[in-house]
C-alpha cells in the first residue's frame, strides 16, 4: 500500500466484512480484507490477506500496522458456541498488542426474550440461550478490556441483516429468489408482530463510523436500524415491487424448510423466540450521537431486488 492513511482491516468477508470494506475504500482508507483464502472477489481497492484468525499467530499477522480493526468475523451456526470465544481471544490479544482499536459487530442475542419490549442500549441482557449468553460474556470481555486500558473497543449490534448479498437470513435467500422466480418462501412465527431488520449498507455505514469516531468506544451502539415492520408487511412490499402473489409458508415453529436444514434448525430452535414476540431495536442513540440515519426501508428493499435481480440474471 502507498497511502499513508491509517490502515483498517476488516476480518471476515461475509456479506458485512465485505460491505464495510467497500464502505471504507469510499471513505478513501487503505483496507485489508482477511479471510482464510485472501482470494475471490471482493471491492475495488482492497487488500486481500489469509489468515487464520482463530489462531493468535493468524490474528497477529491479520492485523500487523492496522490503525482500526472490525472483527466482522463468523462460522457455521452451530459452531458458534465453541468457535467463537477462541476467536474473540486471539483477536483481542492481537489488537491488545498492537495498539489498535477494535470494532466489533454484535447482534441482539445478549437480551433475550424481551417480552416485545423496545430494545435499546440499557436494556437488561437477559439472554436464556446457548448462543445468546455466549454472546453476552463475549461483550463482557470485550468491556472489560476496555475498561482495564488493555484495548480500545466499541461494539455496533444489528438485528436481523437484509440487502445485497445477504443470503443466510430470514429475509436473504429464502426469500428473495422465490419472490422473482415463484416458489414457497418461508415465514417464521408470528408475521403480524413488528420485526426489525437492518439493511447491510447501514450496518457498513454504522460500523465505519465507529471507525473514525473514538468517541464511541467503551461501550455497546445500535447500528442504524429503520423502524420496525410487520414481517407480513414488508412481505407485501417485496410483492408489490415484484408485480407477482408471494407464495409464504408460515411456520409457527422451527423445523427444516428449503435452505434451513435440520442441521440449522436444531441450532435455531433456542432463538425462535424472536419470531414468537415483537423484536424491537431502537437505534436512536447513534442517529443522534453520530449523525447518521438509517436507509429508508423502501429503498433499502428497491437495492436488495436489484441485487438479487443481477445475480439471477433477470431483467427488472
Amino acid at each position: 500500500m502507498t497511502s499513508n492513511q491509517p490502515l483498517h482491516v476488516v476480518l471476515g468477508s461475509g456479506p458485512a466484512g465485505t460491505a464495510l470494506a467497500g464502505e471504507l475504500v469510499r471513505r478513501e482508507h487503505p483496507v485489508r480484507l482477511v479471510d482464510r483464502k485472501g482470494e475471490g472477489p471482493g471491492p475495488a481497492g482492497v487488500e486481500r490477506f489469509a489468515a487464520d484468525v482463530s489462531t493468535a499467530q493468524g490474528a497477529r499477522a491479520a492485523v500487523a500496522g492496522a490503525a482500526v480493526v472490525y472483527h466482522c468475523v463468523n462460522v457455521a451456526y452451530h459452531l458458534q458456541v465453541d468457535v467463537m470465544p477462541g476467536i474473540q481471544e486471539a483477536v483481542l490479544g492481537a489488537v491488545e498488542e498492537n495498539g489498535a482499536r477494535l470494532v466489533v459487530l454484535d447482534t441482539l442475542y445478549p437480551y433475550g426474550p424481551t417480552g416485545g419490549a423496545v430494545m435499546t442500549e440499557d436494556s437488561p441482557w437477559n439472554a436464556t440461550s446457548r448462543k445468546g449468553r455466549m454472546r453476552a460474556d463475549l461483550d463482557e470481555k470485550y468491556l472489560a478490556a476496555h475498561r482495564a486500558g488493555r484495548a480500545r473497543v466499541a461494539l455496533g449490534r444489528s438485528a436481523d441483516f437484509f440487502g445485497p448479498g445477504v443470503l443466510n437470513s430470514t429475509l436473504g435467500g429464502a426469500v428473495f429468489p422465490a419472490a422473482l422466480t415463484g416458489g414457497e418462501i418461508p415465514a417464521f412465527g408470528d408475521i403480524d408482530l413488528p420485526h426489525s431488520y437492518t439493511y447491510i449498507g447501514d450496518v457498513a455505514a454504522g460500523l465505519a463510523t465507529l471507525g473514525e469516531r473514538p468517541d464511541g468506544d467503551g461501550r455497546v451502539w445500535h447500528l442504524p436500524t429503520a423502524p420496525a415492520l410487520p414481517t407480513r408487511e414488508v412481505l407485501a412490499m417485496v410483492e408489490r415491487r415484484t408485480g407477482q402473489p408471494l407464495e409464504l409458508t408460515v411456520m409457527r415453529e422451527p423445523r427444516p424448510f428449503g435452505p434451513f436444514d435440520e442441521q440449522f434448525m436444531a441450532e435455531y430452535a433456542e432463538m425462535f423466540y424472536q419470531h414468537t414476540e415483537a423484536q424491537i431495536m431502537d437505534s436512536s442513540a447513534f442517529e443522534h450521537h453520530f449523525g447518521v440515519r438509517p436507509t429508508p426501508f423502501a429503498k433499502a428493499l428497491d437495492a436488495t431486488l436489484a441485487w438479487y435481480r443481477a445475480t439471477l440474471g433477470i431483467s427488472a
